[in-house]
């Protein structure tokens, strides 16, 4: 077949199953999943096959742009940024150099500008990256070799022992990193939280000075705006008093909650002090709904990346420092997101990403109201920003919500979030699908009530 053949296919696939009820999804259990898509099965050189695989594909996975479908920090993509992914799938080039992604270098350039003035970094810089799990680990070396000049080619051989602190809530890509780096996890600090979630800076200066009379040096303190499970934002502003007492990198963790930037009102409210942070990172395909993945770190201050990032022989490839993207990722090889983000923010504009975010803002609210009115369940902890962390009621809680999730999955009803707080497992109800609203809303959680009034644990 043809490139527009085969195109012209795909599209009628699409067409189709477009056309067809919007349903969450299909549920089959691994096994009878893996003998319906007949993987084993050889078929050289067959479009027909092919096409086949295609559609089960998209028959049997998860729509994620189902308003039921509140299991991840994302949900189905905004239409303009899909229309991006499909259009550099098509022209599959890197974006290394200028010279293989013209467009796409100018795009990035001029996205990164827009954040580092929503912001507040005057100064700054920026770059795409993988997501915020690969942002939060450059932030830490660059921090390491700023605390440490020869780090970047001596190693921490002989240094003196470097200290990253970081919340108990914090997300677990810090630990990983502290691993990559060779700081090593064990020093990396979790501070413990307050009743609200967000870490407790007086904690942190204890742990500070304790570590630094026994000769270690605090290099990093991550500030995490916005917990993967309670939704909490760590005290920008008391962590800058600190920073200033005991000279670290601080960096914020926006990857979830950085989105409240986009609205000025959720900005005070939750990022107050955001501008005087060295780094920050933020995932615009979780919040703002960009096609999966499209993510930004920020640094205050320029020059900072490419000295991090950049190693070895490269003249086999890039031509213009200033220009070619590469030098400064850790990446060789980078995918195009430029252009989906860039359609995406022309296509909201940034006063459309606010009021969805202080709609998502609503949403959680009204989710509470519901929740705390109700005679089945109940809130966990009380809400922080977005996440709405509640449960059924029930004796053995655990294992019965735990059932009562599962056997939503299996009626192919809804797709929930577990988590833990300490030893109370919970739903945690992310609100991030633009498909959602007050009624749907209400809608899921009453079917929650329904299918829990059926389960005997």
């Amino acid at each position: 077949m043809q490139q527009q053949d085969v195109l012209q296919k795909i599209a009628q696939i699409l067409s189709d199953l477009a056309a067809e009820p919007k349903k969450l999804l299909n549920y089959q259990t691994p096994d009878e999943l893996k003998n319906t898509l007949a993987l084993d099965r050889e078929n050289p050189q067959s479009w027909t096959a092919l096409f086949s695989w295609i559609e089960k594909y998209l028959h049997y996975s998860a729509k994620t742009e189902h308003s039921n479908f509140a299991n991840r920090m994302w949900s189905g993509a905004n239409l303009p940024s899909v229309a991006g992914e499909i259009i550099t799938a098509l022209n599959n080039t890197s974006s290394c150099t200028f010279e293989s992604a013209p467009v796409a270098t100018l795009m990035e350039k001029y996205m990164l500008e827009q954040m580092l003035r929503i912001v507040g970094f005057e100064n700054g810089e920026g770059q795409m990256t993988t997501g915020s799990s690969n942002a939060n680990m450059i932030a830490m070396m660059a921090a390491r070799n700023q605390a440490l000049a020869s780090a970047k080619t001596q190693g921490l051989f002989n240094q003196q022992p470097l200290y990253a602190l970081t919340s108990a809530d914090a997300h677990y890509s810090l630990d990983k990193a502290a691993n990559i780096l060779g700081i090593g996890t064990e020093r990396l600090i979790k501070i413990p939280t307050l009743e609200h979630g967000e870490m407790d800076t007086a904690a942190l200066n204890d742990a500070i000075e304790k570590i630094q009379q026994t000769g270690g040096l605090v290099f990093f303190v991550c500030a995490t705006l916005g917990t993967t499970v309670r939704g909490a934002y760590d005290n920008i502003e008391q962590i800058l008093a600190l920073k200033h007492k005991h000279h670290f990198w601080l960096h914020g963790d926006g990857a979830w909650g950085g989105a409240a930037m986009m609205s000025s009102e959720l900005k005070a409210k939750y990022l107050p002090g955001l501008d005087k942070l060295d780094s920050f990172t933020m995932d615009f395909h979780k919040m703002l709904g960009s096609n999966l993945m499209c993510n930004f770190l920020l640094f205050s201050h320029q020059n900072l990346l490419s000295c991090t990032c950049k190693g070895g022989e490269n003249g086999y490839i890039f031509r213009d420092d200033a220009l070619d993207l590469g030098v400064a990722s850790l990446q060789c090889g980078r995918r195009v997101d430029s252009l989906k983000w860039f359609l995406d923010w022309k296509f909201y504009t940034q006063q459309g990403f606010a009021d969805r975010v202080e709609q998502y803002h609503q949403l959680a609210n009204i989710a509470e109201d519901f929740i705390n009115n109700s005679i089945e369940l109940e809130m966990v902890v009380k809400r922080s920003s977005f996440n709405v962390c509640f449960r059924f009621k029930a004796s053995n809680a655990n294992a019965f919500n735990q059932a009562l999730r599962k056997q939503l999955l299996i009626d192919e009803q809804a797709l929930l979030a577990l988590a833990h707080i300490k030893e109370t497992l919970v739903f945690r109800l992310l609100i991030s699908n633009v498909n959602l609203n007050k009624t749907r809303l209400i809608e899921l959680l009453e079917c929650v009530i329904k299918t829990g009034k059926t389960i005997n644990v």
